[in-house]
């Protein structure tokens, strides 16, 4: 099992949650294809839309890997993202910034955002515990 960081606005997230599924990097299969069901996929939330909606900087969403492979979806005529099945759970949103100490992807603390700008990444065990306590705790 490996646990993963996913970097979407919020909007985007909260599509995914109620069709139950997850795109990254702008609907390239690369990242998804890394992923195994049953691992654990964290949504991290800069900005309610993007590129330029307003500030979040919080986890916003939490779920499980629930298919074996990337699939492709029919967005429009010229848009056919790779997606992956999620089972969401139900949980809050959780800044970051009250977590930011205890979480050891954050290498720099005066530069915490950096890691966010690779769009998907695996974290720890430990980070996926502190962020899953609170977001469910």
């Amino acid at each position: 099992m490996a646990a993963w960081i996913n970097t979407v606005s919020r909007s985007h997230v909260q599509r995914g949650v109620a069709g139950g599924f997850t795109q990254a990097n702008h609907g390239k299969p690369h990242m998804l294809q890394r992923m195994r069901r049953g691992d654990w996929i964290v949504f991290y939330s800069p900005r309610t839309e993007h590129p330029d909606g307003d500030p979040v900087q919080a986890f916003t969403a939490i779920g499980e890997v629930a298919d074996d492979e990337p699939y492709q979806s029919d967005v429009s005529d010229d848009f056919h993202p790779w997606r992956r099945k999620v089972a969401f759970l139900t949980a809050r949103e959780a800044p970051i910034r009250p977590l930011l100490d205890d979480l050891d992807f954050v290498e720099d603390k005066s530069r915490w955002g950096y890691k966010f700008r690779y769009g998907v990444f695996e974290i720890s065990e430990h980070d996926l515990a502190v962020i899953r306590a609170a977001m469910l705790g």
